[in-house]
């Protein structure tokens, strides 16, 4: 009896599709979008008088993120750090090197240089950030003359061009790997088995991360 009454929950337990392990928090999640969407709303009205207001204040919001991130990934969490980033780098001279010495396209070690595009581009982007923002902010209070909306837009135009070889290398990657590798930063999780990564998901962070930006935001066009 006790067999036949377990079956059925057995059964479900199998049919049950796994939602994976949580690989990203919360606030590193928030981070990635709101970053995204400042650069995005930032660009879209650069060139609109009507909304310079706007352009400004998306413009000043994305180094307050990246400062967020920095400290983070310094003091945050071990999951969240920015250090395994940094050592994954530090192994590109060597890839180079071996690809460099191949003789055939096969003897190269092709995953972990998508893993090494994929974090130099998100490196490039954060580096990026900082001439983008002080040359917006020269601008904005009339510092300089004419070269330095050139030098603006010059940063400008080279995040876009990072930002899209950064999805396109994610999209390539996915393709290749026959698993989509964006989901995680929409979800927080990847498919597979074994243990979380992220033992806690921090969700009220994020929640302060979204109000503050908002709010940010909000304040600067009052």
């Amino acid at each position: 009896m006790q067999s036949v009454s377990t079956l059925p929950r057995a059964v479900g337990s199998a049919q049950t599709p796994s939602i994976g392990r949580r690989v990203v928090d919360a606030p590193t999640r928030a981070f990635h979008w709101l970053f995204a969407a400042s650069f995005l709303g930032a660009f879209v009205t650069g060139d609109s008088e009507t909304w310079r207001s706007v352009h400004v204040a998306l413009g000043y919001l994305m180094p307050a993120l990246l400062g967020f991130r920095l400290l983070y990934g310094i003091a945050g969490p071990r999951y969240a750090r920015l250090a395994p980033t940094w050592r994954k780098l530090a192994g590109l001279p060597a890839w180079l090197r071996s690809m460099r010495q191949g003789r055939w396209l096969a003897d190269v070690d092709w995953r972990h240089g998508e893993n090494l595009l994929i974090a130099s581009l998100v490196v490039a982007m954060l580096v990026a950030v900082v001439p983008l923002a002080l040359s917006g902010i020269a601008v904005y209070e009339e510092w300089g003359g004419d070269w330095l909306e050139e030098v603006h837009e010059f940063f400008g135009n080279a995040f876009l061009m990072l930002a899209g070889a950064h999805v396109a290398a994610l999209v390539g990657s996915s393709v290749l790997r026959r698993r989509n590798r964006m989901v995680p930063m929409i979800t927080g999780r990847a498919s597979g088995s074994g243990p979380d990564l992220v033992r806690s998901n921090r969700t009220w962070l994020a929640v302060l991360l979204w109000i503050a930006s908002i709010g940010f935001v909000a304040w600067q066009l009052l």
